[in-house]
């Protein structure tokens, strides 16, 4: 799979936008779903990998598995122990014990679970919690527990066959959101059931695109801004009174879904999105989007200066800052395999989280009394 730039901006367009709704900037009433773009692009890049390795005859859980610990946890890592030291310092008992099971839930990645049964995402309460945003990590890596396996099985019958059961396993997804937000809407918009069919529309974007190139005629041009406008579209227009993710999470997903599969350097939508400052943004986005929920929460919680929108501003600045440090130190040497080996990496992922979760556990039995 070869590198598009196209795609690192549409990771700045998704990441920003959540930065923003997170700091209260007005405008950004849709930021939230840039998630929802953030899983159809993750659902792209790991299937094309995979298909790769598939039809190369090279396909290694181990692999896959090593790439996903190098991807997501020396970030993580890091700022899992910053989090951790200013909580320590900052929070009140019963405030530093509920962090102590969040910090458990996010190593067994499964704060998903915990957050839908302690928090709604869209209360005001949540601009309390710092490993809030991490509910979105347990379901990517919850995915791909069963993912992997699953496309191994149907390599087996052809593309045809990957691309049908996909669909229908995706417009399954679609229909169990659209029943699950009428009966439990936190569980609808945490949970796995209602959210994996947003990783499948990447997926089957990466089969459609197996084996060919992205078109590059007027027809690409027009659906590529037509998926563009979507995506800008549900950024500025929908919000949290909508039930989510619902058929109206088809619009940023089937957006992100078009730019995918028509965006090139060849038309409009492609060079807007690989415009440069664009691009930076996308190659730190993982980063950026691990620290902002923390430093948002803790400008908010410190007692010496106001928490008012420049503060907020600051702080979604400095995750910038904080993300370009952690990509340029952390995250490229970890994913280097000249620097650090298969043992190193698994010895790391099992060190430490037996830390975090000892950290956790000891958090988590605070006195709340005091």
């Amino acid at each position: 799979m070869h590198y598009r730039t196209e795609i690192d901006g549409l990771r700045a367009v998704a990441v920003l936008p959540v930065i923003a709704y997170h700091a209260g900037f007005t405008g950004f009433s849709g930021g939230f779903v840039g998630v929802d773009i953030f899983f159809v692009i993750s659902g792209y890049l790991i299937s094309s990998i995979l298909l790769d390795e598939l039809q190369n005859q090279n396909f290694s859980l181990l692999s896959f598995y090593e790439r996903r610990i190098r991807r997501i946890l020396p970030a993580l890592f890091l700022v899992l122990a910053f989090t951790a030291a200013v909580a320590w310092w900052l929070l009140l008992p019963h405030e530093l014990a509920a962090f102590g099971r969040s910090l458990i839930s996010v190593i067994l990645f499964a704060s998903n679970l915990l957050f839908w049964q302690e928090s709604d995402y869209f209360a005001t309460e949540s601009e309390y919690i710092p490993l809030l945003h991490t509910w979105s990590l347990a379901v990517e890596e919850q995915y791909y527990l069963i993912f992997p396996l699953l496309l191994a099985f149907l390599w087996k019958f052809g593309l045809k066959a990957i691309y049908l059961s996909l669909g229908v396993l995706a417009v399954i997804g679609l229909a169990t959101s659209e029943w699950l937000w009428r009966v439990d809407a936190g569980a609808n918009f945490y949970l796995l059931p209602s959210r994996f069919w947003e990783l499948l529309l990447g997926a089957l974007a990466a089969v459609y695109l197996k084996n060919k190139q992205v078109s590059t005629g007027w027809l690409a041009q027009c659906l590529s801004l037509v998926g563009l406008a979507l995506v800008l579209g549900s950024i500025f227009l929908l919000n949290n009174s909508l039930p989510f993710p619902s058929s109206y999470a088809l619009f940023p997903t089937l957006g992100a879904t078009l730019i995918i599969l028509f965006a090139s350097p060849h038309n409009l939508a492609g060079q807007a999105l690989s415009l440069k400052p664009l691009v930076f943004v996308g190659l730190i986005s993982y980063s950026a989007y691990l620290w902002h929920q923390p430093l948002l929460v803790f400008a908010r919680m410190q007692p010496y200066v106001e928490a008012n929108l420049a503060l907020m501003a600051a702080m979604a600045l400095a995750s910038l800052v904080f993300a370009w440090l952690s990509w340029r130190f952390v995250e490229s040497p970890f994913r280097n395999r000249q620097r650090f080996t298969r043992r190193q990496i698994f010895l790391l992922a099992g060190v430490g989280s037996l830390f975090f979760l000892g950290l956790g556990y000891v958090f988590a039995q605070t006195n709340t009394s005091v």
